[in-house]
């Protein structure tokens, strides 16, 4: 995974449709502030208070020099009353414009640009094509080498990122439907953070708990909606 890549970042790569710039996947908010939630767990700026009934508590505050992480920790920081980490997932999920925010970010970072689009000549939407693939083709390489790996020493980051992109349905991006289904048992193992440090595990525990809950009622509502397809 490329170093400069933020985990949302990450997330919202494999949802844009390279060409297009649409993006795909479904709950994709919720699985980008999951993502967000994971970079500051690993940062060490917050963690769940087991004391607290498993409460956010935030270990420090100052400034990350990331916009997007800032204003998330300053929302948690500045709460009137603690909350546990899959309700903080819902309400950053909600954070105005978060899909452009971080789309905006990959296009000033050239990886992606910005335009604007007619839709049937009346509504206009912003579209996000990637004019650069590197990061995305590098991202996508090292999923699939966790995956079909059988190493037990797996960056962080990566299960992370493999965690959410399931909870997004996001890996058929990645994987076709006989390598998902060959490679199920090894992508249970990302996703429950068993190949991991303790701490990293409790971040893909944790988020990926947090983004479950998250989406587990409009999934209920949309069960009989199609999935999403490719780009």
């Amino acid at each position: 995974m490329p170093d400069n890549l933020k985990l949302y970042e990450a997330i919202m790569l494999l949802a844009l449709c390279e060409e297009k710039g649409t993006m795909n996947g479904m709950y994709v908010e919720y699985a980008t502030a999951g993502a967000i939630a994971a970079e500051l767990l690993m940062l060490g700026r917050i963690k769940a208070d087991e004391n607290n009934k498993n409460k956010v508590a935030v270990l420090d505050d100052s400034p990350t020099g990331d916009a997007l992480l800032d204003e998330a920790l300053t929302m948690i920081a500045e709460a009137k009353r603690s909350r546990k980490l899959k309700d903080w997932v819902q309400k950053l999920g909600g954070i105005k414009n978060l899909k452009h925010k971080v789309a905006q970010a990959l296009a000033d970072d050239g990886i992606v640009s910005h335009e604007r689009e007619k839709v049937l000549w009346l509504f206009e939407r912003q579209v996000y094509p990637e004019v650069n693939p590197q990061p995305e083709q590098e991202l996508r390489q090292a999923m699939r080498d966790a995956v079909f790996s059988d190493s037990e020493d797996i960056e962080p980051r990566i299960a992370i990122a493999v965690a959410l992109a399931n909870s997004a349905k996001l890996l058929p991006q990645v994987f076709s439907k006989q390598e998902l289904k060959d490679r199920k048992q090894r992508i249970k193992q990302l996703e429950n953070g068993e190949l991991v440090s303790k701490a990293a595990k409790e971040a893909v525990q944790a988020i990926e708990a947090a983004v479950m809950v998250a989406v587990i009622m409009p999934a209920i509502t949309a069960a009989s909606a199609p999935t999403s397809g490719g780009c």
